[in-house]
């Protein structure tokens, strides 16, 4: 275990477990469901997982920062519904204009919460259950309980559901797909090299000692939920494109698969902790559960949720415990290697004349 955190740091062995527990399920799934390789299943399996990769990228802003946004499902289907509308009604509507005003009204939608949260100091989640409310309230006011239906809106965006990046012998890249892993690694890179993102884990390690060192707390984490809203805006474009009837429960429940799978990826829900790729391995992990078990058991939406709510709670139990205990481990093994290399600096200068 030693030499293992010698080499990784605690968050990546997490993600290595997490690896291996994917390859693992997959495994497992193809000794007792037929043609579980095939193409189809595994481009269901790719397809299922874009629209909630990219609301998991903002959830990941957000909660590395000690915060969370409960509001996120609300936003997609309060998005896709109203663009939809305007879609149907405005057929040679570019889109490019889609998109832009689909990651506008997004961008509206998460400044609120930022607002309540940053310089309202209002706790995230009593803001955000609040705006989940709230925006599903606008959405079943808007609709008039009429349904937005695919024969209504302009070809184009009927035929990106099954445009392909790329493809090899049935394996399909999709376009969303694509698109899901373009805001994954942007996100990677943004946290790792940009100081924005090294400022939001120094907001969640420490709140109170990021304002003390003249850190604009306040305006990042206002940045964070505005970005979440607005990839929950792209999310929203996303779900109007591969469904096409939008009704006034659309993407109800998604908040709770975007929080298991930021948990279960490895961001820690005390912030400060975490990375993009975790967060796409745990958005993977529950996409193949949930299908699996569903072609295995054929399970329930109940039992999904339960097996979600579970899967949250042994990420955080997990957390809590064995990472915990991995850190404090993890703490000591350096310091002691760094002791030890001050403690033979001494005789290697000694050598040297």
């Amino acid at each position: 275990m030693d030499a293992l955190l010698r080499r990784f740091r605690p968050e990546q062995l997490r993600e290595l477990i997490l690896l291996l527990v994917i390859v693992g399920m997959v495994v497992f799934f193809a000794t007792q469901i037929d043609q579980y390789l095939a193409a189809r299943p595994v481009n269901r399996i790719t397809t299922g997982l874009a629209i909630t990769a990219v609301v998991a990228v903002g959830q990941v802003l957000v909660v590395l920062t000690r915060n969370i946004d409960l509001s996120v499902g609300s936003s997609v289907g309060l998005v896709a519904y109203v663009v939809g509308t305007l879609l149907t009604r405005w057929t040679e509507m570019p889109p490019l204009v889609a998109v832009g005003l689909s990651v506008g009204i997004g961008v509206l939608l998460g400044a609120i919460n930022g607002l309540l949260v940053a310089y309202g100091r209002v706790p995230s989640i009593i803001a955000t259950l609040g705006t989940l409310a709230l925006y599903r309230v606008v959405l079943v006011e808007f609709s008039g309980a009429k349904t937005v239906t695919t024969a209504d809106l302009p070809d184009w965006l009927n035929d990106i559901p099954s445009a392909n990046v790329a493809s090899f012998e049935g394996y399909d890249l999709r376009v969303m797909v694509a698109v899901a892993l373009v805001a994954v690694i942007i996100g990677q890179l943004m946290l790792r090299y940009l100081s924005f993102g090294r400022r939001l884990y120094a907001i969640g390690s420490n709140p109170d000692a990021a304002r003390v060192s003249g850190l604009p707390a306040r305006r990042d984490v206002f940045l964070a939920f505005t970005l979440c809203g607005a990839l929950a805006g792209l999310a929203g474009f996303m779900f109007l494109v591969r469904f096409g009837n939008i009704t006034v429960t659309a993407a109800q429940g998604l908040e709770l698969q975007v929080v298991a799978a930021v948990v279960v990826g490895g961001v820690a829900i005390a912030g400060g902790s975490g990375s993009m790729v975790g967060a796409f391995m745990g958005v993977l992990l529950i996409e193949i559960l949930q299908q699996s078990l569903l072609r295995w058991a054929e399970i329930s939406e109940f039992v999904k949720d339960a097996i979600l709510g579970l899967l949250i709670l042994l990420a955080v139990a997990t957390d809590t415990v064995v990472l915990g205990r991995l850190r404090e481990r993890w703490v000591r093994i350096r310091r002691r290697d760094q002791e030890e290399r001050l403690a033979a600096a001494p005789g290697e200068a000694a050598d040297v004349r």
